[in-house]
Parts: structure tokens; sequence; C-alpha cells
């Protein structure tokens, strides 16, 4: 049984709709001391994904990796009427995952000594960040979430904030520069005082990096980014989209908003602007995979910035906490600690974790999000597909040990941190 758990609060349902377990402490009775097993059961890992499709997902796609050996598998369809199936090597959006793409930048220009961490962001954006919020939050405080900067989602989707979902329709091909999503974000009210622990999950802060790696760079911030983590990394199939358009064969994109969207509605196509650095990426499950493996490796910054980025503040997102790093958290499992990040947009959602040696890696998407009911009280009922996901990322990442380790809890569920307010 599970001893520790995340509950999710639909008054702070998450917009970019993030998925899964995430950040904080997974432990088992009696299991806290295993260890994870050598080699990967392909067998579990096979049951474990099929069992995520049989309880109610429409489709998952992961890829998981111990040292050389890797397990690649997907179950279930990519269109509901189609019933095309779903493939292993899909393009997905993987929201907030971006996050770590972003911080990463920052990191490079950390070394470069062009960006100082504890440095005012007034120093480099005195324009759009001035006075006394421009003296007090620094760079470190936007990419760990103490900067306490309001997350500009809610006012740029306003009709979630009424329990309608009217507005997502609305903007499906809307251009928005981040200057306004910024502007959205500074102008609602502060979430504490800069620098204040816990710090609290603003999807703002990731674009306000964005921006300030423009200015430090004098490139467009997603081609830096392109040009040097993403193919520096050596990844094939991640990009900025061009277009409202998922680029490579891909999965529609389901989303229910806890029954408000019924039956779910396909957003595959949709204009990411309004998600910019801190959201919009595309990936394959095997690119994030060797994303990771490269990071924690030491391959895209070096050892002092990967050791700052693992430094953690408890962060709140959604009723819960983790412990949030520089773009990356840290996520206790009963065969040890993990690193990585998860995210989700509109009907898609994606989690992808790592040994701290870069060696077991697990990441996986689904293409239907907020697939759970809301109860009487308020509260987001725990759906079976909840308890399958996280029994096959226990499965991926801690082996045969992870298999003994059953995700039983009645009140077990998967943990978004991407979040805003809304009524219901």
């Amino acid at each position: 049984m599970i001893s520790r758990l995340f509950r999710q609060n639909v008054s702070r349902a998450g917009l970019t709709a993030g998925v899964l377990l995430v950040a904080g402490t997974l432990t088992a009775p009696g299991a806290v001391a295993a260890v994870q097993g050598p080699g990967l059961d392909r067998e579990a890992l096979r049951t474990s994904l099929d069992a995520v499709h049989e309880a109610g997902m429409y489709g998952i796609y992961s890829d998981v990796r111990d040292g050389e050996q890797e397990w690649s598998g997907a179950s279930g369809v990519a269109d509901v009427d189609t019933r095309r199936p779903v493939r292993p090597d899909m393009v997905h959006r993987v929201g907030s995952i971006s996050k770590t793409f972003t911080s990463v930048a920052i990191m490079q220009q950390v070394a470069r000594g062009a960006i100082e961490l504890d440095a005012p962001i007034g120093r480099y954006l005195p324009d759009l960040v001035p006075g006394e919020r421009g003296r007090q939050v620094t760079v470190r405080m936007l990419l760990n979430h103490t900067s306490h900067i309001a997350d500009y989602v809610g006012p740029a989707f306003p009709s979630l904030l009424e329990g309608k979902t009217s507005s997502v329709d609305e903007h499906r091909f809307r251009e928005i520069a981040p200057e306004q999503l910024v502007e959205y974000g500074l102008t609602g009210q502060p979430t504490g005082e800069p620098g204040a622990t816990p710090g609290s999950y603003s999807n703002t802060n990731y674009v306000l990096a964005g921006l300030l790696l423009e200015k430090v760079t004098g490139m467009d911030a997603e081609r830096y980014i392109t040009q040097n983590v993403i193919r520096e990394a050596g990844l094939r199939h991640t990009s900025f989209p061009r277009s409202p358009h998922i680029p490579g064969p891909h999965s529609k994109a389901y989303e229910s908003w806890y029954g408000v969207i019924d039956p779910p509605r396909d957003y595959s196509v949709y204009n990411m602007s309004w998600a910019s650095t801190a959201g919009a990426v595309v990936s394959t499950m095997d690119d994030l995979n060797r994303f990771y493996r490269a990071l924690l490796r030491g391959q895209l910054v070096g050892a002092a910035q990967l050791a700052e980025m693992q430094k953690t503040v408890p962060v709140a997102a959604g009723g819960g906490s983790m412990d949030y790093g520089l773009g990356i958290y840290a996520l206790d499992l009963p065969c040890g600690r993990f690193w990585g990040h998860d995210g989700g947009v509109f009907g898609m959602a994606t989690q992808s974790l790592s040994s701290p040696d870069g060696k077991r890696l697990v990441s996986f998407g689904v293409n239907r999000t907020k697939y759970q009911t809301v109860n009487e009280n308020g509260e987001v009922e725990v759906s079976p597909i909840d308890v399958a996901t996280v029994q096959h990322l226990l499965v991926a990442l801690c082996g045969p040990a992870g298999a003994q380790v059953k995700a039983a809890q009645p009140d077990l569920v998967p943990f978004p941190v991407d979040r805003v307010s809304v009524k219901r």
C-alpha cells in the first residue's frame, strides 16, 4: 500500500493538465528498502501498460531504459473513431517538461557568465519587470518557482475561472505574445513574498525565463533551445512546432475537463503560443529518455550547474507539494530517488523520470486528460486509470520490486503540477 498520497483539488484544476504522479515521496510499508531490480521485466512492463488502457485510457505509449537495455510499447488507440492504434514512436505534446529544456538553456548561460542565478531579473528585463519586484525577484526564483508571480493561464483562458471551457475552443488558433502572458502574470495577485517557501508553481516564471534568454543571447528563445539543447542532446523528433499541427505521426489529444467536456474533445491541433517556453515542446518518449540521460550525465551542463539544478525547495502545486529544483524535481520511490518532470496540455500528458546516474529511465505519454470525476465535496475521485498508471511507473523504474508494490490505496491519485484555480 502507498503510504503517502497526493490529492487533486478540483478548485485548483490544472489547465495544462499535468499528469500522473509527481514530486514528493511515494513509499510502501515493508518495501522502503527495496532495490531496483536488474534488467527490464518486459512481460510485466507489457502487462502494466495494457492495464492502463484496459482501465479506460484511450492510448498510452512508453519507453523504458536500464543501461543499454531498452523496452518500448504502446497500448490502445490514437483515434477513437477510426481505431487507429497508438505507436511507441508517436510525437507528443510534452507540456511542462519544456521547463527542463528552458532551464538547461539558462544554466548554459550561467556557465558562460552571461546570467547570474541570484541576480535580480530587473537587471536584465527592467522594462518588463520594473520597480521593487524587478529588484526582489531573482533568476533562481523564476526557475524554482519561488518568485510568487501569479500564473497567467487563468487570465489567458478566462472562461475556466467560471467553470466553463468555451475560451479553450475560442482560442484554438490565437497567437499570443510571451510579453502578454507575462503581463497577465505580473498583474495578478502575488502568491507570496519573493523567495518565500514553499514556492508556488507558475508558468509565468518560465515564459520570463525565455525572454531572459532572448535578452542575453540576442536569439529567439525557441531557436536557441533548439540549437543548443535539443540538437546538443542528439534529439531527432523534438521541437517547438511552427504551426498548430503536431509534426510527425501522432495521436489525437482528448480533453475531458472532469466531465465538463462530454464526450471528450480532440485538441491535437492547437496554437501553442500560449505555452511558449513554459510548455510548447513536442517530443517522443525515446527522445525524452535521451534528453534526461544526457542532462544527468553532465552532457548538457557542467557539474556545478547540474548541482544547482538539483537544489530543491518545497513548491506548492494543486493542493500538494513537491521537491522542485531548477526546472527539474525529485521523486522518491521505494527503489530510490528519481529526477525529472511531468507536463500536460489540453488532451495530452507526459511523465519522464530518471535515476540520478541516468541509467534507469521511463517516459510515457497519454492521450486523454482530466478523465476523473468529481464528487459532491468538489474532490477528484480516483480513477482505475490512476492506479494502473502508478503501477506502470513502479514496474518501469523499480523492476521486479516495483511489480510487488501494489498501488491499492483507494485515495491514490496522480498529481498534476500545472495548475490554475477554476470554479466548478
